[in-house]
């Protein structure tokens, strides 16, 4: 029978050992155990599925990638210990020196170190595209060594939003991988593959999870893509823990209705601060005022729990409405259970110049916020009596 992705990621599940448990159990292994000579050599002959070492696979890990599979609409996938290394590991499975990568200049932080810092000592350039370029632009930037389109939708910390169905159909007609970071609007509120990505990397670590307890990252697609990613990977030890995905296998059942309350109260705090006295710019992608709001409606089943505003005094009163928050967190990490406030100039994305900030929209004044389950008017509240204090 039938079962949508939502049900699958609620009722997909490890076989049930011979104590016939309900929930899985935690499979804290190193390593797995092989009757005979023989099956021992077929598992690592790959002519069967059997789990050898958890560096290599677990059922636990198994789990959780299939019901990321099945979210994302996907072939196969792999998970690993973060976000960062399935962004990492899926650049360095498929490319190699020579070839060409072309991403959106508006991207996590580390990512763009990663790209700027670290891929070019592979002998792999790179070429940054705006996040507001139209499709001819983007073309324009193809070389005839580019192996890879990479990019956000929406973008961190700007809110940007990308036409994948344009950039699908760029990608099909000149046989580029195209490989999406979905971590802002996650699987629920928008499937990259359905518009033509070959790839979709995550940080499970943020709505996934949606609690702030483990860190995790996955990444899906076509199956010839990811069987290199899970041999580069494999080899070279970004594992997922059996505990975290355990962790996150759970947290997937709940998802759909968690982001459901995250976009719910998020567009009703942007739509409260819009046209505030302090604020130059409120911005949120199901919000009419958005500039690729159509885009957004679309591709997007909803808008996230994102939200960003720019205050108009700039740095001093940036950090003058972080200090005066009362409930609100300050930490480094977003998609929490708890609204979060961050100031990514000088956080998640520090390491930039300012000119390279200033290119992605990214002022001394703008603030992130990471909307939480609380009662939006709770969140409300407390983000306005620290705009009356900056």
């Amino acid at each position: 029978m039938a079962q949508h992705p939502i049900t699958k990621a609620i009722r997909i599940q490890t076989d049930r050992t011979n104590e016939m448990e309900n929930s899985t159990p935690l499979f804290l292994t190193s390593s797995f155990c092989f009757d005979n000579a023989e099956e021992m050599r077929a598992a690592f002959a790959d002519e069967s599925n059997d789990n050898i070492y958890s560096r290599f696979s677990n059922p636990n890990v198994q789990e959780f990638t299939d019901k990321m599979v099945s979210l994302e609409g996907a072939e196969a996938g792999f998970s690993t210990s973060s976000g960062m290394s399935a962004v990492f590991g899926s650049f360095m499975a498929l490319l190699k020196k020579g070839d060409h990568l072309l991403s959106c200049n508006s991207i996590f932080g580390s990512t763009h170190t990663v790209i700027k810092k670290y891929l070019p000592g592979f002998g792999i350039d790179y070429t940054y595209v705006s996040a507001s370029a139209n499709i001819e632009e983007w073309e324009a930037a193809i070389t005839p060594n580019t192996k890879m389109i990479y990019l956000e939708t929406p973008t961190n910390p700007g809110l940007d939003i990308l036409d994948l169905d344009a950039l699908g159909k760029l990608a099909r007609k000149r046989k580029i991988i195209l490989n999406v970071d979905n971590c802002f609007a996650t699987p629920v509120g928008q499937r990259p593959i359905d518009f033509g990505a070959d790839l979709v990397v995550h940080s499970a670590t943020k709505w996934l999870d949606g609690q702030g307890r483990v860190m995790g990252g996955v990444v899906v697609g076509r199956k010839d893509l990811i069987h290199d990613i899970y041999l580069f990977c494999r080899s070279t030890g970004p594992s997922l823990s059996p505990f975290n995905a355990w962790v996150l296998s759970k947290s997937l059942e709940t998802l759909d209705v968690r982001m459901e309350r995250h976009a719910k109260n998020a567009l009703l705090i942007a739509r409260q601060l819009e046209g505030h006295p302090k604020l130059s710019m409120v911005r949120y992608p199901f919000l009419e005022s958005h500039p690729q709001f159509e885009i957004a409606k679309r591709q997007m089943t909803s808008g996230g729990g994102i939200v960003c505003f720019e205050l108009k005094e700039g740095l001093e009163a940036g950090r003058n409405f972080l200090d005066a928050l009362q409930m609100l967190t300050l930490t480094a990490n977003l998609g929490d259970t708890r609204s979060i406030a961050s100031h990514p100039a000088s956080t998640t994305h520090a390491k930039l110049t300012v000119e390279e900030r200033q290119m992605v929209n990214i002022t001394p004044g703008l603030i992130r916020i990471s909307v939480g389950l609380e009662h939006y008017e709770d969140i409300l509240a407390d983000i306005m009596q620290a705009l009356e204090k900056c």
